[in-house]
């Protein structure tokens, strides 16, 4: 039996974008120049083998995809290249139905041959991005159906489909140019086409006037490779109109600046503090009073004050921006009699803690060192000594992944929106196994884990991860501090830009 999971507001979004397909709306204007400044981190412009964070913006704004988010919203995956598409009951086959009179930047077609195409070039080429559609097999009935098939319940694949690295490509080009061609061109369907490109110097972008969707607003964007101090010299003097890359510190030093706007928001990045569960690690973290003791001593606001603009108390290990995300009046609190009359339950006397981390890790521009610091005063308020062990990272992850670590502060951060990738700290898991929580641990809170990561029904999986983080919360012994902000920093003439996760930057809605 087939389950239909598009909602409501999805068919509303469906109807505008078949209007707006027949109805391109505003003109993008070829005098409209909009320029970019991002410290790149990719090395080629084919979005099947490029998962980093520059690579999602060009691939956003040169392809288009099976689904997508709407503006900031990364709870609830949307169509795009599809029209509407439903699962079976036990998540492994979803259907797809493509939209009509879509054509690539070239004037071909585009039809579910393409993306068939697509998603097996992906998986064939094995790179980072092709751990994607792991497991997924896609086939086409006809011209505007797409079937794909997961080997084992795959409720995520919807969220994962939106991801730009699964970039529906033009077959015929690709086929016939070779699988190099893409390193440095393009062959797309999405609202630019690619003018010239430079892993080291700047991509540059003109409106696709074939584009099926909304016209951007931008008839020409350059993303110039910069770093983040030139970056703040360069925004600050109106040179150039959007930076990307500023840590809150360093965009905090523009408040008064009047010809720029500070954008804010909590990025999908989770800071975390953990006890390590094995009793061979230590005798005193798997103590469930002193585990209590430690969520309760924590200063939650002080962390998130000292991280900067942006930043949020973290309600879970799944960011609250997500589906199943908790919301912020869950949040534990700092109490320190509360912190101490759990130590005095658990019965240890003057516990003495190592606290590793990588003292060479910047998380938003703060030093990993600072938080491990106020994580010792504020343990060491509630009677807990902490010793700081930190190391350079390639020695402290060592430490991390072999489970070695009594305590541990560290950052998470998943490769795609949907949280089945934090479910990762549940026993057994890799995550947890880091902390000493091994399979078998809490076998209702492991099986109800199991139950999250399967449930096709958004509604009904949204309720059991938030019962998943709440018993995580509860009983485990991981504790979220904070999500750490991200800057954005426009010029005061762009009147939208909005920031997601899974691309940062739509370049094709940033309007002025």
């Amino acid at each position: 039996m087939l389950k239909r999971v598009t909602t409501a507001a999805c068919l509303v979004l469906v109807a505008v974008l078949t209007i707006t397909a027949c109805s391109p709306g505003r003109t993008a204007s070829t005098n409209r120049i909009l320029v970019v400044d991002k410290s790149f981190d990719l090395k080629t412009a084919d979005p099947h083998r490029d998962l980093s964070a520059t690579g999602a913006i060009v691939a956003k704004a040169l392809y288009s995809t099976l689904m997508t988010f709407d503006g900031s919203d990364a709870a609830t995956p949307v169509p795009s290249l599809a029209t509407a598409y439903s699962t079976s009951e036990d998540a492994t086959r979803f259907t797809f139905k493509l939209r009509h009179g879509v054509v690539f930047s070239d004037g071909s077609a585009l039809t579910a041959a393409d993306v068939v195409f697509s998603f097996e070039r992906l998986v064939r080429l094995k790179s980072t991005a092709s751990r994607l559609l792991a497991g997924v097999v896609a086939s086409a009935p006809d011209a505007f159906t797409i079937v794909l098939e997961s080997k084992v319940p795959n409720p995520a694949l919807p969220f994962v489909l939106a991801n730009p690295a699964l970039a529906v490509v033009n077959a015929t080009v690709a086929k016939n140019r070779g699988d190099d061609f893409l390193s440095n061109a393009a062959a797309g369907s999405g609202p630019y086409t690619l003018a010239s490109f430079s892993a080291f110097s700047d991509v540059v972008l003109v409106a696709n006037p074939r584009y099926w969707g909304q016209r951007p607003f931008y008839g020409r964007v350059v993303v110039r490779n910069m770093n983040a101090e030139t970056q703040l010299t360069y925004i600050a003097s109106a040179t150039d109109q959007v930076a990307l890359d500023l840590s809150p510190a360093e965009a905090g030093t523009l408040t008064r600046n009047q010809s720029v706007v500070i954008k804010a928001v909590a990025s999908p990045e989770v800071v975390f503090l953990f006890a390590n569960n094995n009793p061979q690690v230590s005798s005193v973290t798997p103590n469930k009073h002193f585990q209590n003791a430690v969520r309760y001593a924590l200063d939650y606001d002080s962390m998130v004050q000292l991280m900067g603009a942006g930043a949020i108390q973290a309600t879970g290990v799944t960011p609250s921006t997500l589906l199943g995300g908790l919301p912020p009046w869950t949040a534990p609190r700092q109490d320190i009699e509360k912190a101490r009359t759990e130590l005095a339950a658990s019965g240890l006397k003057n516990p003495t803690v190592n606290l590793g981390f990588a003292n060479d890790q910047v998380v938003s521009g703060l030093p990993l060192s600072a938080l491990a610091s106020m994580v010792r005063a504020e343990l060491g308020a509630a009677g807990i000594v902490v010793s700081l062990t930190g190391s350079p990272t390639s020695a402290a992850t060592g430490d991390y992944t072999a489970g070695g670590q009594q305590m541990g502060l560290w950052s998470v951060a998943g490769t795609s929106a949907d949280p089945n990738t934090y479910m990762d700290f549940l026993p057994g898991r890799t995550l947890g196994l880091r902390a000493g929580w091994a399979a078998g641990s809490d076998p209702s809170l492991e099986s109800l884990g199991i139950q999250a990561g399967t449930t096709a029904d958004l509604a009904t999986r949204s309720q059991l991860l938030q019962n998943v983080l709440g018993r995580l919360n509860a009983d485990g012994p991981f504790f979220p501090i904070l999500q750490p902000g991200r800057t954005i920093v426009a010029t005061k003439d762009i009147t939208t830009i909005d920031y997601n996760p899974t691309w940062s930057i739509d370049l094709a809605a940033v309007t002025g």
